[in-house]
C-alpha cells in the first residue's frame, strides 16, 4: 500500500495506479483516433456495408484472440500479453498510415489487426483488473477509470477534429494516427513498472463455458454481456457516421465528444462515489432504461441537434449502468467455482459472449441494409438493437452477491 487512502478510505496500490494510467493512455489514444478511423474509411467508400464489414471483422478476430491470449497468460507474464496487445494496436495505426488513401481496399486486413490488438489488450487488462483490484476498491477503479476516459474524451476528439478540419488532404489524419502510436508506446513503457504476474495450471476454457449450467449467476452475467454486445456492435460506429453525414466535417465529431465526455466525467465520479452495493440494481435499471430511451432521439430524426442530445443522454446513463454492472460482474466471477485458479477462463468466456453479441448486431445490420432500403429499415435496426441494454437489467436483477 502507498499508505494513503482516497475516495472514502479506498485502499490504493502502485499497480492499481499504473493500470489506471495505462488504461487512460489507451482511452486517450482511442478517443483521439478510433472514431475518426470509421469516418476516414467512410470518406473513401461512402458505403455503410463497407463500414459494417470492417467492424464485423474486428469482432470476429477479437474473441478468437481472446481465447488464444487466455492460453498465453496461463504460461507467461500477463503484463507481456498486455504489451502484445498495445503493440498490435500501434501496428494498426501504422498500417492505416501506410495504406493511406487505399485504406478502404484493406478493410478485412485492418479489421483483423485491430481485433487482434483488442483481444490481447483487453484480455490482459481485464485479468490484471481482477487481480489488482479488490471488492473494496473495485468501484473506485471502474469509476476513476471512467472519469479519466471521459476527461480524455473531452480533449482528444475536439483536438483531432480541429486538426483534421484545418489541414489539407489527409495530413490531419496522419497527425492524429501518429499521436495514437506514441500514446501506445508510452503505455508499453509504463507496463514495465507493474509487478510480474504469472499463472499456472491447465487452461480450462470449456469447463468454465460449461459452468453456466451449474452456476445460475454466471449464466445470467454471460447472457447480460451478450445483450450488451448486441447494442454496442452497431452503435459503436453508426453514430459517428451519422454525425459526419449530418454536418460534413470532422470538427462536429469533436464537439459531440466534448459534450458527451464532459457530462460523463462528472457522472462517473458521482456514481462511483455514491452508488453503493445495495443500490446496484436500481442504478442498472435507470441506466438501461435511459440508454434505450435515448435511441428514440435518433429514430425520430437523425439531426445534429438530436445527435448532441443523444450524446448528453448516454453520458448520464452509461455510467449509471456500467459502474455497478462491471463491479457486479467481477463479484460474480470472484464467487465462481475455482475463481482464483481459473479467473482467466472466466474473463475469456465473458468476452466471447460480449463479442458474440457484437457480431450478431453487425450481421443483422449488414443483412438488413442489404435486403431493404436503408432509410426505411434504419429506425427498426436502431430500435431492436438499442433494446440490448434493457435486457441487461432483466438478466442481472436476480443476482445477489453477498
Amino acid at each position: 500500500m502507498f499508505g494513503k487512502k482516497l475516495m472514502g478510505d479506498v485502499p490504493i496500490t502502485k499497480d492499481l495506479l499504473l493500470l489506471i494510467a495505462i488504461g487512460g493512455l489507451y482511452s486517450l489514444s482511442v478517443a483521439l483516433s478510433n472514431t475518426f478511423v470509421n469516418v476516414f474509411l467512410w470518406k473513401q467508400s461512402g458505403s455503410f456495408f463497407d463500414i459494417g464489414l470492417y467492424n464485423i471483422t474486428v469482432v470476429i478476430f477479437q474473441p478468437i484472440t481472446f481465447i488464444l491470449a487466455g492460453k498465453l497468460v496461463k504460461i507467461m507474464d500477463r503484463v507481456l500479453v498486455l504489451r502484445m496487445g498495445v503493440f498490435s494496436l500501434a501496428t494498426f495505426y501504422f498500417a492505416v498510415l501506410m495504406v493511406g488513401d487505399q485504406a478502404s481496399e484493406y478493410l478485412i486486413l485492418l479489421g483483423a489487426i485491430l481485433g487482434i490488438g483488442y483481444g490481447f489488450y483487453w484480455l490482459a487488462f481485464n485479468v490484471l483488473t481482477f487481480e489488482i483490484t479488490e471488492p473494496e476498491n473495485r468501484a473506485f477503479f471502474n469509476g476513476f477509470s471512467g472519469a479519466i476516459s471521459s476527461l480524455g474524451g473531452m480533449i482528444a476528439p475536439l483536438t483531432a477534429g480541429f486538426i483534421i478540419t484545418n489541414t489539407l488532404g489527409n495530413k490531419g489524419y496522419d497527425i492524429i494516427f501518429s499521436l495514437s502510436m506514441l500514446l501506445f508506446a508510452a503505455a508499453i513503457v509504463l507496463s514495465f513498472f507493474i509487478n510480474y504476474r504469472s499463472a499456472h495450471g491447465k487452461y480450462s476454457f470449456l469447463q468454465i463455458l460449461g459452468e453456466r449450467k451449474r452456476n445460475n449467476d454466471w449464466k445470467r452475467i454471460t447472457l447480460a454481456h451478450f445483450f450488451q454486445g448486441l447494442r454496442e456492435g452497431t452503435f459503436v460506429f453508426i453514430v459517428s457516421i451519422f454525425i459526419y453525414i449530418s454536418t460534413g466535417n470532422e470538427l462536429s465529431l469533436g464537439t459531440f465528444g466534448l459534450i458527451n465526455s464532459s457530462i460523463a466525467f462528472f457522472t462517473y465520479y458521482a456514481v462511483s462515489r455514491f452508488v453503493k452495493k445495495q443500490h446496484r440494481n436500481v442504478s442498472i435499471f435507470l441506466g438501461a432504461v435511459g440508454l434505450f430511451g435515448s435511441v428514440f432521439l435518433l429514430i425520430i430524426n437523425v439531426s445534429y441537434i438530436n445527435l448532441l442530445l443523444y450524446g448528453a443522454c448516454i453520458a448520464i446513463f452509461y455510467p449509471l449502468l456500467l459502474v455497478p454492472y462491471i463491479s457486479l460482474t467481477y463479484d460474480v466471477i470472484g464467487k465462481g467455482w475455482k475463481a482464483a485458479e481459473l479467473r482467466v477462463e472466466y474473463i475469456v468466456v465473458r468476452e466471447v459472449f460480449l463479442n458474440t453479441g457484437r457480431f450478431l448486431s453487425i450481421l443483422l445490420f449488414l443483412v438488413a441494409i442489404s435486403s431493404f432500403d436503408i432509410k426505411v429499415i434504419m429506425p427498426y435496426i436502431l430500435f431492436i438493437l438499442g433494446a440490448g441494454h434493457v435486457m441487461i437489467y432483466f438478466c442481472v436483477k436476480g443476482i445477489n452477491v453477498k
